[in-house]
């Protein structure tokens, strides 16, 4: 079976984690895209303000299969 894969780059962003910031990513991408195979994180980043750590930020491509 021929597959084509689409990358789609988003950036998903948390009060509380890393691992936060991926789920609202890839819960906000899968609203809009289906066919979703795989995310691959490519950048980690905390806003700091105040000198505390006010968002954690994560830039990942989300994998999806287009459809015939």
């Amino acid at each position: 079976m021929e597959r084509v894969a689409r990358v789609s780059e988003i950036i998903g962003a948390s009060t509380i984690s890393f691992d936060d910031a991926i789920r609202v990513g890839f819960e906000r991408a899968s609203k809009t895209l289906r066919g979703i195979t795989g995310l691959r994180v490519l950048e980690q980043r905390v806003a700091v303000e105040n000198d505390t750590l006010s968002e954690y930020r994560v830039r990942m491509e989300v994998i999806f299969v287009l459809e015939a």
